[in-house]
């Protein structure tokens, strides 16, 4: 039954998609929550007012590590890419002596089962997770038009689009509205505005807006992008795993992505000072999406105890 436990809550705090504290995504782990209600892990992860707070549980199937919940600051969600990244590492550390390790880790999510494979060379940390959910169009929604798109993000509607990519809305467990703008200048300046913001969520049903630039060569990565989800709690998050594993079908939707596997790399969290780098690997067989790989690094920053709440 679930309900108040005796002693606090053992916690730890991550910075995922990043080999470098004080950047990147950060991320708090809770341990030992088979106690608590939704409730509880609602609250909890509203005190610690991050993007995600993911909670740790004992595994309905022995054969997999853990089972775990995933929350925004203002509700549940069934799966997320920094939180799987980030919880993943933790856990493989806890059971790893410190030296160089490779290991397979199991979480169970609401989205379903999610492999990952963890490893350590040096003081480097490594994850890489397959998307639970494949990517496809949402039940419910529909996609604003340029105009109302442009104007939720405060842009000119000439910014959007960049060669044959267009908006999109995808969903892969999350939902998210995709738009492509033509240039860095373009992306900086994207705010959220106020009532276009609210009528684009209302016509896509969706919280999110991820927006996207390619970067030229010699950048290191091949796009730049920014999520901002102010009615989830959110104004704007530094990575977004999740957000990034669905761009696989916005991507093949745009003709960018050929038989076999394609490997990116996106950069995103630069404009708010926390820059962040997450990897995609995209296997295409048939001419059909088939496979989403997201990989990160993450770093601990933080460990402590939080005392459970009434």
């Amino acid at each position: 039954m679930a309900g108040c436990l005796p002693d606090p809550l053992r916690f730890a705090t991550y910075d995922v998609f990043t080999e470098q504290r004080f950047s990147g995504n950060p991320l708090a782990i809770v341990e030992n929550a088979d106690g608590l209600s939704t409730a509880q892990m609602q609250t909890i992860a509203r005190e610690f007012n991050l993007s995600e707070t993911i909670f740790v549980q004992s595994p309905d199937d022995p054969a997999h590590d853990a089972k775990v919940r995933i929350f925004f600051p203002t509700a549940e969600i069934p799966f997320a890419g920094h939180p799987t990244i980030g919880c993943a590492i933790h856990l493989a550390l806890k059971s790893a002596p410190k030296v160089d390790f490779e290991t397979a880790i199991t979480l169970e999510e609401v989205a379903g089962l999610v492999p990952v494979r963890v490893s350590r060379i040096g003081e480097r940390l490594q994850a890489e997770f397959r998307a639970p959910v494949l990517p496809h169009p949402p039940e419910h929604g529909a996609l604003p038009d340029v105009g109302e798109l442009a104007a939720a993000v405060g842009l000119d509607p000439a910014t959007i689009g960049t060669g044959a990519h267009g908006p999109g809305l995808w969903q892969g467990g999350p939902s998210y509205l995709y738009l492509p703008v033509r240039d860095l200048a373009s992306l900086a300046t994207a705010r959220p505005s106020e009532p276009a913001w609210s009528r684009a969520m209302e016509i896509a049903e969706a919280d999110s807006i991820y927006l996207y630039a390619p970067l030229p060569q010699g950048e290191g990565a091949d796009f730049r992008a920014r999520m901002f989800s102010p009615t989830a709690g959110i104004p704007e998050d530094p990575a977004t795993g999740s957000a990034a594993a669905i761009m696989a079908a916005q991507l093949h939707a745009a003709g960018g992505l050929s038989e076999g596997e394609t490997r990116l790399t996106l950069h995103q969290g630069v404009e708010m000072g926390r820059a962040s780098t997450i990897c995609l690997r995209i296997a295409i067989r048939d001419g059909t999406l088939s496979e989403v790989h997201v990989s990160g690094s993450a770093v601990p920053v933080s460990h402590g105890w939080i005392d459970c709440p009434d």
